[in-house]
């Protein structure tokens, strides 16, 4: 195998004509790259994704991730624990050169996860559950893991980046976990969940061994693996639907959980008097931990929502804020819950509390656009849009809706544009028949041309 650029000729007789003509357009625009060495392994494997690319992705899909769930936290002091930990880390890997960040995004659910380019996150759902420092290094080094065995490059170049094909990273992640998805389809957006690996049983236990090695390295007890499993089995069976989509990425096993056992009690031995450091942890978590009452609300409200019991969501989204009533993820999942009931003007009430609660955060923004529009106030509408659109490009959506409002202030022109925009991402779906129905309708394109 060659090192260097990819010989479409060596695997072109597995492919498709139309995939075979796609490949040879990404090997000339420099995106694939062929063999690589594994950096963990030191073998040779097939690697379609270069170091760069990898990168590069990261910085394009993981703000609409963080986004989705609802932002980086707005403590300071946590978020700093948790990225100088993670920092501390990744000192000790296999890639240490990789511009590694660490983040607490504000999302209930039980979940950590990583961007093939280094960008590491892991949710409120999960930390509130941890019981020290040690458990944290567990989970960042588990996801370090990840980014160290290229897990995401490998599946990307195994499956050919038909994902790629279809306009990004989103389409081949594992969304079935996330109970908003179907509320992020009506409204446009890009679902939490959406832009994540699931990874296969051999990337997760290479991942396991990984991050044990690198959190032992770095002077915490491998005991805090343990302890990080114990957790995520026990959470499993008592609240199941807080926890799926970690499971649905990352796939739980018994024989997971007994290696680890093994390995603690074998190969990192000499380790386990390592201090685990829960008094740190428990100061730096304070804050988190005052409202986990609320946090759970919001589980609960995720699940009521996935069984379309948007009623009782309401209710516990409400318990919830009476917890923490400036939450920004409170606020904006209330919104949503009555967008969805048709609730109009409440839910405006509660996503412009959420912007001027979170002002850097675009979420609010998307949701206070989706809200004027139906209240037909088509000109704000545009401007929320818009500001979405600025502050967080990429989601089709927004245009689409962009080109409703310029419609609804009868701007036929400026409609067309962004229909027009809108189809150069979308082909298919209600929004694009509806676009391409609207420029026909107007005279900008013909049946016969096509869009």
């Amino acid at each position: 195998m060659k090192t260097n650029n990819l010989d479409i000729a060596d695997i072109s007789s597995g492919l498709t004509r139309r995939k075979f003509l796609w490949l040879s357009s990404l090997t000339a625009a420099g995106i694939l790259t062929g063999c690589a060495v594994n950096p963990v392994t030191g073998q040779s494997q097939l690697m379609l994704v270069s170091e760069d690319s990898e990168i590069q992705i990261d910085k394009g899909k993981s703000p609409q991730q963080f986004s989705a769930d609802y932002g980086t936290i707005q403590d300071n002091v946590l978020n700093n624990y948790i990225n100088q930990t993670g920092k501390n880390i990744s000192s000790v890997t296999h890639r240490p050169n990789m511009p590694y960040s660490f983040r607490c995004v504000n999302a209930s659910y039980v979940n950590a996860y990583a961007f093939p380019g280094g960008s590491i996150a892991a949710t409120r759902g999960i930390l509130v559950n941890l019981d020290n420092e040690a458990q944290l290094a567990a989970l960042l080094g588990h996801e370090l893991g990840h980014v160290n065995a290229r897990h995401t490059a490998e599946q990307m170049s195994k499956g050919l980046l038909t994902s790629i094909a279809a306009g990004g990273i989103a389409a081949y992640a594992g969304s079935k976990g996330a109970t908003y998805g179907k509320i992020a389809e009506s409204l446009g957006m890009i679902g939490s969940g959406m832009l994540l690996a699931s990874y296969s049983r051999d990337n997760e236990r290479e991942a396991d061994a990984l991050g044990m090695e690198y959190m032992a390295k770095a002077g915490y007890s491998p005991d805090g693996f343990i302890g990080l499993m114990d957790m995520l089995k026990s959470t499993s069976k008592h609240t199941p639907n807080a926890i799926e989509l970690m499971f649905s990425t990352h796939p739980m096993s018994e024989e997971r959980y007994n290696t680890a056992v093994q390995n603690v009690g074998n190969t990192y031995k000499t380790y386990r008097n390592q201090p685990v450091f829960k008094e740190r942890y428990m100061d730096n978590t304070a804050n988190l931990r005052a409202i986990k009452p609320a946090i759970e609300e919001m589980q609960h409200g995720d699940m009521e929502i996935g069984k379309n019991n948007n009623h009782a969501a309401e209710n516990h989204f409400k318990q919830a804020l009476k917890i923490a009533p400036d939450d920004y993820a409170g606020l904006v999942m209330m919104s949503k819950c009555l967008l969805i009931q048709d609730k109009f003007d409440e839910a405006l009430k509660y996503s412009e509390t959420a912007k001027n609660v979170y002002p850097q955060e675009a979420q609010a923004i998307y949701i206070s656009g989706f809200a004027k529009m139906k209240r037909k106030d088509f000109e704000s509408a545009y401007n929320e849009f818009n500001n979405y659109e600025k502050a967080l490009p990429g989601n089709p959506g927004t245009i689409f809706y962009k080109g409703s409002c310029l419609e609804g202030m009868k701007k036929q022109k400026e409609a067309a544009d962004e229909y027009s925009r809108y189809l150069q991402m979308e082909k298919s779906g209600n929004n694009a028949a509806y676009a391409y129905k609207r420029l026909v309708e107007w005279g900008y394109i013909t049946p016969q041309n096509g869009t």
